[in-house]
Formats: C-alpha cells, structure tokens, sequence
C-alpha cells in the first residue's frame, strides 16, 4: 500500500528511491509495476486461502449446536449395553474410550486341528448352526442363543441401577447340548476385559490363594473403581487359566489369545491341556513392568457347563446383596415378563392369532435389531474433488443400528432410515438418539457419509477401497421414512414430548435437504441422477450405482450427465413432504416445501419425464443400450491359464438417448411406493397389473427386484460379481410396495379393491417365506431367492430384513 500512495503522488526523493541501478527511466514508468506485482501476490495469498477453505470444507463440521446432548452417564440405563454387534457376545460403555468386555470360546480337540476354530467375531465362515437375540429390550437385559455344531451357548445379561457410574451387571454363559449327544465334551470359555489406549485407567488380574485368577481389579475415568468376578456354577471344571498381556489393538484380541496358548500337563495325568500363559508383560530398559490391557480368563469345562461374570461397581453406598445366583434369575424373570408384555401391547400378535412360535420369531428378530446397535467412536474417512487424497473426519461418536452382526457391522446411512421404523416403534428415546447421533456427523456442506467406519474393530471388517466416502455422492434419504412414520404414527408424543427434538434438528434437516437438491439435480429442470457411477470402467457390464442403495441394479449402459433417475427424483419429492409436514408443525411460514413437493408430484410432469410409451412404465432416462456383453480378450494361444485376462465389456450397438424401460424391477415402482401417484392414474391401475404378473416380478416369495424379461436378470456384473439387485427378493422395497398397497387399498379411487387383494397376498407371501426360511437356516437372510425364497446374501441379516415383524404387525 505505501508503494500504491508513492504512484499516486510521486515525489523526487521517492522517484530518486526506486530508480533502477542500471537505468534513467523515471520510476512513473516502473510504479504500475510494482502495483501490478503487488496484486497479483493479493490474487494468489487470496486464491490459496480460498483453496484451502474448498480443501477443508469436506471435513468441516456443520456449525450449529449439535444435538446429542446426553452421552455417557447422562442416560446411565443405557450407559452399557451390547454395543460391540461384530462379537459374539461383549459389552461396552456409550464413552469414546470404553472398558471392553467380550467372549471366546473353543472345543480343545478341535482347535488343536484348526485354529480358526476358536470363535470371537461373527463371522460366517464359523459355520455356526445359528445365533440370534431371543430377548432384548435395548436397556435392561439381553438373551442370546448361539449354536456351535448342537452345542447350545445361551449368554444372558442383567443390569441394576445404582452407584455413580451406570450401575452394574451380571452375566451368565450356559453351555448345554442340543440333544444330548455333546454332554460330557470338554469346551472352553474364554471371558476378556479390555482398554484401548486412550482410556484413562488402569486394569489388573486379581489372583486367588492357589494362584488362579479369580477376576479383574481396575480402575477408569468413566467407570470409577470396579470389579469383575467370574465364578464357575456348574458342572465340572476341568482347567482354569488366565493371561494378562498387551495387546496391540482391539482388532488384535483374537490373535493375541492365539499367540499365548501353550500346551501344559494336567496334574496326576499324561493328558496336556491348551491353556493361557500366565502373565506376559514386557519390562521396561528401566527394569519397570508394563501394565496390561488385556486380561483373559479360561475356564475349561464339561458339557452341560455354566459360569457367571458380575461386574461390581465400587461407587454404591447402599448395596446390600449381589447379583448373582437367585438374585439374577430373579431380575431376569422380571424384566422378561416386561418385554413381553411390552411387546404383546405394541405389535399384538397374539391377538392377531399368530401362533406361539410365529411370535418368538418376532421377539427374536425384534431383539436382534435392538441387540445389533453398536457405540462406535473414531475417525472416517472422506475425499472431495479439492484434496489431493483422503482426509480425516473429525472424531465423533455414533450410536447405530447396523445390518449384519457378521458381514456388516457398522453404520450404513440408507439401511438406518429402514431400521429406525422398527426401532421407533419399540423405543422412541433409543430411536431419536440415533438420528442424532447421524445428524451430528453432517458437514459444512450439509452432506452426511454414506457409510461410518469408526474404531479399529469396524475398519478392520471393510476393504480398503471402501473405506474412503466421496462427499459428491449421495444415498437414498432414508431418514425421512423415520421421520415421516414418527409424524404418522408418534404425533402426539412427538408435540407433547419431543418437540425441542424436532426444533433443533430443522436447520440440519434444511441443509441436508437443501444438499440433495443442489448437487444432485439432472440436466433439466425436476429431474435428478445418482452420482458415483464409473463412466469409464470396461469391466462392469452395467457401471454400479452404489449411491442409490440399488448397487448394481441396471441403469443407462453408458453413464452421462443426460441420465435422470426416477428413484431419486421421488426420493427427493417424499423427503420435500415430510419437510413440509415438520415446518408446519413448527409452525414455520415457509411454503417452499409444500411448493417444492407440488412440483415434483404433479403427475402429468412425472409422466412426461418418466413414463416410457413403449412399456407403460416409469423408468429411468439415459445413454443406453442393451447389446453389451462380457468377454475374454483374446490372446496368443500359447498364454498359461493362471494369467488370463479378466472378461472386459464389449459394446455391440451405439447407445442413443431413450427410456432404460427394459430393466423393468424396483426402481420402475418408486412413484407407486412413496405414494406419488395419483389414485385415480391410470398408470396405478398398470403398476398393479404388473405387480402381479409373475414374468415380471410377482413370486410367491415376495417381489423380485428385476423382472425376468430384463435383458440382466441374474447377470454377473463382472466376471466375478453375482448378480445382486438383479432378481433377489430384498425385504426394504417389499415393505415398501406393501405400506403402498396398503394406502391404496384405503384410498378413495377405482383401484383400491386391485391394491387391497394385492395387499394381503404379497404381505403373507413375506411373511410365510421369511419364517419357513428362518427355521429351515437358523438364519434372517440379507435377500431371498426368487425360485425357491431360500436366503441369500449375508446373515443373520437382522436389519431391514426385520421389518417383518411390522408386516406381521401391520404398522405402515
């Protein structure tokens, strides 16, 4: 800026100033330099101050107050609970850093031929007969059966009230045989406590007089003094053992077991037994021993066998018996007769003539939702187009539902929209808290991750290339289906008491509204297209659309700004109604909602977008065509078989601009499913039609998700990748069509005698193959064949595939 006045007003000193050593041009002629350099330093300080704020943006929290209020001790019923679905069994505290507790076992004569034997984190290789929540209400207490090749583990969990840090609980592992035929076998229990490194505390094995270990001592930030007795019950103890180690992460507990089994003789015996090593501690150059974070007791038994692990908190003044023996069952009993009665009061099964073992399915399958909502805390991973590479969220807590205990153990964005429809229904306070917990992680930007991998457990369950989420993609919003079931069926709980709930989650509901709108429009005005699709990629025959939910349900073959997707446009006109509903309950003025939705459900509109003349039905827009297949590049005859070349895609015909009307499935149902549609359209009247047309979708299983006439029914989408969306029966989009059919079999209009036959069909058709699939498998499944309804996919799949229970129910 001096240099800027000196120009202005030059005088001969300062000419005489800046006059160049080697010339006598008066410095008039040099100012507009120095001013111009000056500016461009401006230009580039501020470019890069601006690309800095762009590179930040992605992982910038959404600044306003956030919503979770209560964590930890502030909702001290909730303060343990089973909140690690990807083990067996174990227990933690909703606080960032938790004392860990968790189960292993094994059978000795068969670990010593396999050590994969020895059972940790749900795992599907494990083979395991079954394993589900028979009982659990989210709070209070939990009932587990797992079967392990007809041998029975029934795990079983009370807390009490009471003291300064959450109170206390028990724990009871039962071992018995399914017929008999495994009593008198050796198995091993092996019962752990665990802290991670950052948790402000300490723990330590507490040695009896015979120097076995009796439990655990310790002492945390979060949980104050406590102690942990484990205590065989019954039948015959064969061996105790203990270790008391370091290990290097809670992903690591398994293989730090593995790495301190040794075999040791059995007293007046030659028998050798597998047992843990005692205490193995590194000492310190300064000659000082390390303290343990992992402490493991064994406790080896015959079958029928049974120990009990009490955690005693030492912050109670008045306690004045323990939880254990009589006193557990006691409780247990108790809060059992609760849940059932609880259960028969919102879902009246009973009173709908369910028989006893259709209402213990849906006690179970209830219970594995509730049981299957994890606490995670840690960092994701996230990506925009302004960072050279992945960067970190910020560390935040999430408490969530996840889909599969086994195969996906960790937050999903669109499958909690689904879950919350369960969960609401059974605990409203446990369901609004994990809305909250998910709206917390919204961003600047008003995006929320697709999918939240927190903590070393859930990272190390996910491979590599899905780990990162790109803040450009979306997911289906599923959250307004929880949202809009609240207004529907809580509305006067909602008013009464969860009004300030609503209040402070509009601006984030705004933003995240606002976020779909914007940045995933199409070319023309109403219209929308998923981002994320791979427009390059030769391998896939049609590129995945993995932000629609759908994956790799067919789209327009070739991928271009042109697409417009007939799913998200309804998405985001259902979501404009459910905010709608919301800003007038708040008693907002704002009509831009109501407008919004009137625009994007005007029918005719729709039609002209979407509706393919050639079919007459909704479908997506796009680049497409049909003559695409997979094939082998060929290659010198010569070339050894290890080192062919992957299946590449091969275009036979250009793709034109036109109506992707020949994958006929779900997505050519979303304006009937989220209600869109006129009752008295005539294209209603179609969507029903096809509905039942057995070449298409309907099975006496439920809907298939693509019609067999679709030129990629059950097509590899890679030379590897089984089809997925491509034909299965998922429970999400059937529930949907169901609550659809339902709503217009109750709807003035010509068709509703059409949606109401519809309506009882396909619910029981769900209903029945679910069940009869369950107690052939042992298993809720993730998808269901569309020939034989036998499960498909990953299991137990206990997250939207639960929604059974509210067909059962009939709670739309």
């Amino acid at each position: 800026m001096a240099r800027s006045k000196t120009y202005d007003k030059p005088s001969k000193t300062k000419s005489r100033t800046f006059t160049s050593l080697n010339s006598k041009k008066n410095t008039s002629f040099q100012m507009p330099v120095n001013y111009i350099l000056c500016v461009i330093c401006i230009g580039i300080a501020a470019w890069f101050s601006y690309k800095g704020y762009l590179e930040t943006r992605v992982n910038t929290p959404y600044n306003i107050d956030k919503l979770v209020i209560k964590s930890g001790l502030d909702s001290p019923d909730r303060y343990w609970g089973t909140y690690r679905p990807g083990t067996y069994f174990g227990l933690k505290t909703r606080d960032p850093h938790s004392l860990v507790t968790g189960l292993m076992w094994y059978f000795p004569h068969l670990l010593q031929q396999n050590r994969n034997r020895l059972r940790h984190w749900c795992e599907q290789g494990d083979g395991l007969d079954r394993y589900s929540w028979l009982e659990h209400d989210g709070r209070t207490f939990g009932i587990q059966e797992i079967v392990d090749n007809s041998a029975i583990l029934t795990t079983s969990f009370v807390k009490r009230p009471g003291g300064r840090y959450g109170g206390e609980w028990t724990v009871r592992i039962n071992v018995s045989s399914q017929h008999h035929d495994r009593d008198g076998e050796e198995i091993s229990l092996i019962f752990y406590t665990a802290i991670e490194d950052n948790t402000k505390g300490n723990i330590k094995a507490s040695i009896g007089n015979d120097e076995q270990i009796t439990g655990v001592k310790g002492s945390t930030k979060g949980l104050g003094s406590f102690d942990l007795r484990i205590i065989p019950i019954k039948g015959e103890v064969q061996e105790h053992s203990f270790l008391s180690a370091i290990a290097p992460g809670l992903n690591l507990l398994k293989e730090t077991i593995l790495h301190n089994f040794k075999l040791a003789s059995q007293k007046g015996s030659k028998k050798r037994r597998i047992v843990l090593a005692g205490e193995q501690l590194p000492i310190t150059p300064e000659g000082k021993r390390l303290d343990p974070n992992f402490i493991a007791t064994q406790v080896t038994g015959k079958i029928p066998f049974e120990i009990e692990i009490a955690y005693e908190s030492n912050s109670y003044t008045d306690k004045l018996d323990k939880l254990s023996g009589s006193n557990f069952d006691t409780l247990l009993e108790m809060h059992r007769s609760t849940f059932n009665t609880k259960f028969e009061q919102i879902f009246k099964l009973r009173s709908k003539g369910y028989s006893e073992s259709d209402i213990s399915f849906a006690k179970m399958a209830l219970s594995n939702m509730i049981g299957s909502i994890g606490y995670f805390y840690g960092n994701a991973q996230v990506q925009s187009i302004y960072t050279k590479g992945p960067v970190p969220y910020w560390k935040a807590p999430l408490y969530t539902a996840v889909p599969s205990r086994s195969f996906f153990p960790r937050g999903f964005l669109w499958d909690e929209g689904f879950h919350g429809l369960l969960i609401s229904s059974w605990d409203l306070e446990i369901e609004l808290d994990i809305i909250n917990h998910w709206f917390d992680l919204m961003n600047v930007e008003g995006w929320i991750p697709r999918e939240m991998i927190l903590g070393q457990e859930a990272l190390a369950k996910v491979p590599q290339e899905f780990v990162t989420q790109v803040n450009t993609n979306a997911n289906p919003p599923t959250f307004f289906l929880t949202l809009n079931f609240l207004i529907q069926h809580k509305h006067d709980e909602m008013l009464r008491e969860h009004f300030e709930f609503l209040d402070k989650i509009y601006p984030r509901l705004q933003a995240w509204f606002n976020w779909f709108n914007t940045t995933q429009q199409g070319n023309l005005p109403s219209t929308y297209r998923w981002r994320g699709r791979d427009g390059i990629t030769n391998r896939e025959l049609n590129p995945k659309t993995l932000t629609s939910g759908l994956d790799d349900y067919p789209r327009a073959s070739h991928p271009s700004e042109d697409e417009r997707h007939i799913d998200l446009r309804c998405w985001i006109a259902f979501a404009s109604n459910v905010m709608s509903q919301i800003t007038e309950i708040l008693h907002h003025s704002n009509k831009r909602y109501s407008e919004t939705f009137d625009y994007l459900s005007d029918n005719q509109l729709l039609n002209q977008l979407h509706w393919s003349p050639s079919t007459q039905a909704y479908a997506d827009y796009g680049l497409h065509t049909n003559k695409v297949k997979l094939e082998r590049p060929s290659i010198p005859s010569h070339t050894p078989p290890q080192v062919q070349p992957e299946k590449v895609r091969v275009v036979l015909e250009d793709p034109i601009l036109k109506y992707v009307d020949t994958s006929f499935g779900y997505v050519s149902l979303f304006p009937f499913i989220l209600q869109i549609i006129e009752p008295t359209s005539s294209q209603l009247d179609k969507i029903l039609d096809d509905l039942k047309n057995p070449n298409l979708l309907w099975t006496k299983f439920g809907l298939r998700s693509l019609a067999k006439t679709s030129p990629l029914y059950m097509k590899y989408n890679t030379e590897h990748d089984a089809p997925y969306w491509r034909g299965a029966i998922w429970m999400n989009l059937n529930y949907l069509t169901v609550r659809a059919t339902h709503y217009y079999s109750k709807v003035d209009g010509p068709y509703q005698p059409k949606a109401k036959k519809i309506y009882n069909e396909l619910r029981q058709n769900l209903i029945q193959n679910v069940i009869k699939q369950y107690n052939i498998s042992g298993y809720i499944w993730e998808n269901y064949g569309d020939n034989q309804g036998d499960g498909k996919g990953s299991h137990p799949f206990t997250g939207w595939t639960s929604l059974v229970v509210l067909l059962m129910a009939e709670i739309y």
